[in-house]
């Protein structure tokens, strides 16, 4: 017995000059002594045995394998800054979604437009300049009825050729008369090709970044069909003296969901006063991706018995009158159910699950992916600022485009491919963005990096990607992003970017029933297998073949470090880069109501978002936001107003949308005006919490 308590004192005694014999790096020897009390009474063991058993773990490290130890450390420390760019991160959840029947348009019929009866010339342009041969399905069933002279609501999806739909009954009637003024909002080049053979009628519009005094000229001299926004034309309403409406035959509201979304609704209602004082019978047409309650109430106040055309309803075979008493009965069912959006059936949706800290270099790895290893593809990226927009467009240009690097000896042909980056925003002056939207529009392949300004009434063809970096506000406004793509028959794609906090937007898209795919992060990052400027090099290391999930980390981790290194190179870039940030915490919180459950500002780590933005560390200085983990709330006190300043928030991003629809007249002292304005309401504005 007194053996058996001497040898737990001498266990005692060894186990105490054990702990001061302790490494600093080895762990605690609690546990260790508990398990190693497992042994102390194993049958026939000795305190020899013992002995050896306590300190086996504590053998000292050979001096070559140290000095290997310490090389590797020594190559490998580059890349120390980013090395948790794989650890930490949240888990992928697993997509939870119900497979629904999407609704899907079949745009093209087997009808053509020679069955109409159309100008023999007017066909042949339609023909030969357009290349069109047959009718969209919104085509065959609108054109009719405007050649009838009813009024018509019409309801179809993006890209599926509403603009023809009325434009080919607006040339047909208007080739038959004496040159009159008319009215009509929507695509001056798509109407400039359809009057090529009847060069009586005249063409004019109205659009921001153009001189009012040039504008009034052409007023002046007359126009046949106006095409105009509505802030410009009400502008010229109410200055413009030539102007009049006493002749006015047609009235065409084109994007009426996007317009009234704008606020513009005032704006409308000034103009339908304006033509109505002067003539009241006339033809009216309304057309709209979406029907909101807006829209239906606008419908109410500006067409007089018309015909309700929605492509998107399979249960409408024929268009049918739809009297003023129905639309009003059934206007408060459409706005209590969950309205369904109809797709190009050629359109291919999918969504990526991707953690915060690796949002930059997946969206990379993608572009790359896309624009240069695979076929040349057109691809547009919508970002929720303008700030993030001019951020990213600098970044990915230095960092992607190659420059001087690209030229090196030895590079890969695949490599040396430039990338062409272009960005359009709603900050940018009228000129520079038409300047841009005719670049994207006339080249084979590029990258346009965009705000919402693009999302609607922008034509542009052979568009194959459409990505959506930051999530749109609302099922809707996902439709008009995608709708850039897959226009008229053409086939495309589209991804959608989302955090795993914010899975839950895949079942809201279902439930509007648009089916999304998922598509794997692993598999867009593999592709930086094909770049070598993201390789690391090592001495005598063997050839990976295939991809092997350790090298594709390590060059992920090498891109990162690239960006990361630009951002860092001076301090105005950083700057830039918090900037940006900033604006996307801001837009952040600008979500609606009814999806903060999914997109909450406090579901988000600031410091791997910033690494999204090439930030090393998450910005100390951003105190004027709500950030994840922050109780701190900003006191009110005299730099209030600065701070509310420099916010943008949810009205900001508004007047930024509003601007594609505008008047124009941003002048220096109009933007000074605005200014103002902004600061007036500082006082009764809150920040967003």
């Amino acid at each position: 017995m007194a053996a058996g308590v001497g040898m737990r004192g001498v266990g005692r005694q060894s186990g105490a000059l054990k702990r001061k014999l302790q490494p600093p790096h080895e762990s605690p020897p609690v546990k260790r002594k508990r398990k190693l009390s497992i042994n102390t009474f194993r049958k026939g063991a000795t305190a020899a045995d013992r002995r050896e058993e306590r300190y086996s773990s504590q053998k000292p490290i050979p001096k070559k394998q140290l000095t290997d130890n310490q090389n590797e450390s020594q190559k490998n420390k580059p890349f120390i800054k980013t090395s948790s760019l794989f650890k930490n991160n949240p888990d992928i959840p697993e997509i939870q979604r119900k497979e629904v029947q999407q609704v899907q348009e079949n745009v093209f019929t087997t009808d053509s437009f020679s069955q109409l009866d159309l100008h023999p010339h007017l066909i042949s342009t339609i023909n030969t300049v357009l290349n069109m041969c047959s009718m969209t399905s919104v085509q065959k069933q609108t054109i009719p009825v405007l050649l009838q002279g009813r009024d018509a609501l019409v309801r179809s999806q993006t890209g599926s050729g509403k603009t023809l739909a009325y434009g080919i009954p607006l040339v047909q009637s208007l080739q038959g008369m004496e040159s009159k003024i008319q009215l009509a909002l929507q695509s001056f080049d798509t109407i400039q090709k359809l009057l090529k053979p009847f060069t009586w009628i005249v063409p004019g519009v109205l659009m921001g970044g153009e001189k009012r005094k040039s504008e009034k000229a052409r007023l002046r001299k007359g126009i046949n069909i106006l095409i105009s926004t509505p802030g410009r034309l009400v502008d010229h309403i109410k200055s413009t003296e030539c102007i009049h409406f006493r002749r006015t035959q047609w009235l065409i509201i084109d994007e009426a969901d996007r317009i009234l979304d704008l606020g513009f609704e005032k704006d409308v209602a000034v103009i339908l006063n304006a033509l109505n004082a002067e003539r009241e019978t006339r033809q009216n047409v309304l057309l709209s991706a979406t029907l909101t309650e807006g829209v239906t109430r606008l419908a109410d106040i500006s067409l007089n018995d018309p015909v309700s055309i929605s492509i998107a309803d399979e249960l409408q075979k024929v268009p049918e009158p739809a009297s003023q008493t129905n639309r009003e009965a059934s206007s408060s069912s459409n706005c209590m159910e969950q309205e369904n959006f109809a797709v190009p059936e050629t359109l291919q949706q999918y969504v990526m699950m991707v953690p915060s800290k690796l949002r930059l270099v997946t969206l990379a790895a993608f572009i790359l992916q896309k624009c240069k290893f695979e076929k040349r593809h057109k691809m547009i990226i919508f970002f929720s600022s303008c700030e993030q927009v001019e951020f990213y467009h600098e970044l990915l240009v230095k960092v992607l485009s190659g420059g001087s690097e690209s030229e090196q000896p030895g590079r890969s042909s695949l490599s040396s491919v430039s990338l062409q980056f272009l960005r359009l925003h709603g900050d940018m002056e009228q000129e520079e963005r038409t300047e841009v939207f005719q670049e994207f529009l006339k080249s084979k392949s590029g990258i346009l990096l965009c705000t919402d300004v693009a999302a609607r009434g922008l034509d542009l063809p052979q568009v194959t990607w459409i990505v959506q970096y930051n999530a749109p506000a609302s099922p809707a406004e996902y439709i008009h992003r995608i709708g850039r793509t897959a226009r008229i028959g053409c086939r495309g794609s589209s991804l959608l970017v989302l955090a795993p906090s914010e899975a839950e937007y895949v079942s809201l898209l279902a439930s509007h029933k648009i089916n999304v795919s998922e598509l794997k992060m692993e598999k867009v990052l593999a592709s930086l297998m094909k770049d070598d400027r993201f390789k690391l090099h090592r001495p005598r290391r063997k050839k990976s073949c295939g991809e092997n999930p350790q090298e594709v980390q390590e060059r992920a981790t090498v891109l990162q470090t690239k960006f990361e290194n630009h951002v860092h190179s001076s301090e105005g870039t950083v700057r830039w880069a918090k900037k940006a940030l900033q604006s996307f915490l801001c837009a952040y919180t600008a979500y609606p109501r009814n999806l903060k459950h999914i997109f909450h500002i406090k579901s988000l780590h600031l410091g791997h978002v910033a690494k999204s933005f090439g930030l090393r560390d998450a910005p100390q200085n951003l105190t004027a936001l709500p950030t994840a983990g922050s109780k701190k709330k900003t006191k009110p006190g005299p730099k209030r107003s600065e701070l509310l300043k420099k916010t943008h928030g949810k009205r900001h991003l508004a007047e930024i949308l509003r601007s594609e629809y505008s008047s124009g007249m941003d002048t220096a002292g109009a933007k000074v005006k605005k200014k103002r304005k902004k600061q007036r309401k500082a006082g009764n504005q809150q920040i967003p919490t």
